[in-house]
């Protein structure tokens, strides 16, 4: 049983050190530019939206709680106090990605390309909106970082990655992921 304690505290030192060293890692390549910086929308409680959802009416939509909205300051501050140079911040037209949007970066556009495609309304434009989005990847020519807040099924589509809320997914534009940091509130 003690050998087991011992084997737990060496296996967490290790992996922390590991995380904290691959996360110099990934900030570095932030500072160098370039990149395609994936958020999924800090936490919203639920799965999905109501049947009653109105992408113009944010009552009728999944919302952040008092947690998310936490989580998008943090998600703010990480990229501040890190110094990661960005070229625009683009949202989903959902409520909850604004929402991050404007609390972490405040001056963001929305563009209907990083929409949800979850549910059965909108299902039907996800072959559009992956056309659009790697149409707009191939025109992106900054040498600065470019940050999209969407959705789970987007990045998960985009780069076969299954992000938690919050999460940052950062890859090159050839959709090779680079690394990944989860903000918790």
């Amino acid at each position: 049983m003690k050998f087991l304690k011992y084997f737990i505290i060496i296996f967490i030192s290790l992996t922390t050190s590991i995380k904290a060293d691959s996360n110099k890692n990934l900030i570095k390549q932030l500072e160098d530019g370039g990149k395609l910086i994936f958020i999924r929308h800090a936490y919203a409680p639920g799965n999905g939206d109501p049947n009653n959802f109105n992408l113009n009416d944010c009552s009728t939509q999944r919302n952040l709680s008092k947690e998310g909205r936490k989580q998008a300051q943090l998600i703010g501050v990480f990229f501040k106090e890190n110094k990661i140079q960005i070229d625009k911040v683009l949202s989903s037209e959902w409520c909850r990605c604004k929402e991050t949007s404007e609390i972490a970066f405040e001056d963001f556009s929305t563009i209907s390309f990083l929409n949800s495609f979850y549910s059965s309304k909108f299902a039907k434009n996800k072959t559009r909106q992956v056309e659009e989005f790697n149409k707009y990847i191939k025109k992106f020519k900054s040498k600065k970082n470019l940050i999209l807040v969407t959705h789970y099924v987007f990045i998960s589509e985009i780069l076969n990655y299954g992000p938690s809320s919050g999460e940052i997914v950062v890859s090159d534009k050839n959709f090779n992921i680079v690394g990944s940091i989860e903000i918790n509130y």
